[in-house]
């Protein structure tokens, strides 16, 4: 019988990414690759690249590099690129980057088997011609819906998995391998973008604005739950949009409880907020639907009127603070968290004085911050009015303390709250960690549980919150938990 042929995954970016290489795991698996988690110990390493920002692209390019090397001295014979750089870049890529043996767009997931064969047996695949993905779909989202059908879409692949490769699911099964025994797991809403941020390049390579339908989200998800996860978080370019090409934009306000009830799912995240399309009714279900997170990560990227006006987005200072305290004032303990951009072409010293108001004001849990930078084929990189290398990075270093300094003041207010707290990690040096639900996995903390012996990863334990490090908390166990362990083991 021969070897099977073996593949290894390495992923990059945002967690719609990380959705897109468990797509790719579950077609290999199904076609007979046997997937492993080191790049050296595979026939082919498969990068998904991010393409987002400079910083990001650096660090494909990097990994590219990286996996390439294996092959002098590893069992490795070619190195793939996929993913946002392979897309958006395609032949321009491959050229730049001769030690990439092939760089394939999204067009080519729905083959990406027969794809890294011919590459693996020293075949040729022509890397792709990018194109602006927002042109394959109509204008109109109530008509993309069967249009989506003839273009291939990341995470929107068919709802089942041949026959064999999840058994126990049957038919609810995704077109999805699991590629880490996490007890959180995303699940993507929704692809693509219909907003115009000026400093935004992603519609152009991920396309226009399509939802997932609700049965195959549900039924993701129970599969999801079969599999041990605990904690689905919900991701997209723009959550509050979902459903709109569905014909209900008040979708996710339904599919919310519906989740929050498919048995084993302990916790329902949802990320990538709008501020400009927040409503009544979707604050309402995230501050009081049980085991859905009252968590609200929402894109501010700045509060000055005239900077938020070159960005092409909406909003101010006060308006975003009203809309925190709306949050707060039906659940008090809400997360919220944001990312901001300073240095943005034409902004003002009392711009960026207006920026720290609002954040000295808004009590944000976790804050991200860069520093403004060109992007190719985005409006803002035609400004005139750019601000000198200098002073953005004089601007990204002032707010960087001041958000951190204000993170941790958020935490210390936490002290004396009790949390429920999701166990991700049981080390015997570096303890018991685990999230809450104001935090976000990969970006906004974590707890350390103090006394927490017996406990094990994919727990949900009442803590009371006795101190911080940071941004980061330190809770004690409200029950004894050394009789967990001895559960366990019976």
């Amino acid at each position: 019988m021969p070897e099977r042929r073996t593949v290894a995954l390495v992923t990059l970016g945002c967690a719609r990414n990380e959705v897109d290489s468990e797509e790719l795991a579950g077609r290999l698996e199904a076609d007979g690759w046997q997937l492993v988690e080191d790049a050296a110990d595979a026939d082919v390493a498969v990068v998904n690249t991010c393409g987002f920002v400079e910083a990001a692209k650096k660090d494909s390019v990097d990994a590219l590099l990286e996996a390439n090397d294996l092959k002098d001295h590893g069992r490795t014979q070619a190195v793939v690129a996929v993913g946002c750089m392979a897309e958006r870049y395609g032949k321009e890529l491959a050229e730049a980057l001769p030690e990439a043996d092939g760089v394939l767009g999204f067009d080519d997931y729905a083959n990406i088997s027969d794809r890294l064969q011919t590459i693996l047996n020293g075949g040729i695949h022509a890397s792709h011609t990018p194109r602006d993905r927002r042109k394959l779909l109509p204008i109109s989202p109530a008509e993309r819906q069967d249009a989506g059908a003839e273009v291939v879409i990341p995470g929107h692949g068919p709802a089942d998995l041949p026959e064999g490769l999840a058994p126990a699911s049957g038919p609810r099964a995704p077109l999805r391998r699991r590629l880490d025994g996490a007890p959180v797991a995303s699940v993507k809403l929704a692809s693509g973008c219909d907003r115009r941020c000026s400093f935004c390049a992603i519609p152009s390579f991920r396309g226009s604005f399509i939802s997932r339908r609700p049965s195959d989200v549900l039924n993701e998800t129970r599969w999801l739950a079969e599999q041990g996860v605990k904690e689905i978080m919900l991701v997209s370019e723009n959550n509050t949009s979902y459903g709109k090409d569905l014909g209900d934009i008040r979708l996710l306000e339904s599919l919310l409880p519906e989740l929050a009830e498919v048995d084993g799912i302990e916790r329902v995240r949802v990320s990538y907020l709008q501020p400009a399309e927040m409503r009544p009714g979707l604050i309402d279900v995230l501050t009081s639907t049980p085991k859905v997170a009252p968590y609200f990560d929402l894109s501010f990227q700045h509060s000055a009127p005239g900077v938020l006006r070159a960005m092409r987005r909406f909003g101010d200072t006060d308006r975003f603070l009203e809309l925190l305290d709306t949050i707060r004032g039906k659940a008090p303990q809400a997360g919220m968290r944001s990312n901001f951009i300073v240095g943005f072409p034409g902004e003002s010293e009392a711009d960026l004085a207006e920026l720290e108001r609002f954040l000295n004001g808004a009590r944000l849990d976790a804050i991200g911050v860069f520093g403004y930078s060109d992007e190719e084929g985005t409006e803002a990189a035609t400004y005139e009015n750019k601000l000198d290398e200098d002073v953005v990075a004089e601007r990204l270093a002032h707010i960087s303390r001041l958000a951190e300094e204000l993170v941790s003041q958020r935490a210390e207010e936490r002290v004396g709250e009790t949390l429920q707290v999701l166990v991700e990690s049981v080390d015997a040096e570096e303890g018991v960690h685990g999230r809450a639900a104001h935090q976000a996995p990969e970006t906004d903390g974590q707890v350390l549980l103090t006394g927490g012996e017996g406990l094990s990863v994919g727990r949900m334990v009442e803590a009371k919150v006795v101190g911080t490090e940071g941004v980061d908390l330190v809770a004690e166990p409200l029950t004894d938990t050394s009789a967990w362990s001895e559960e366990a083991g019976r």
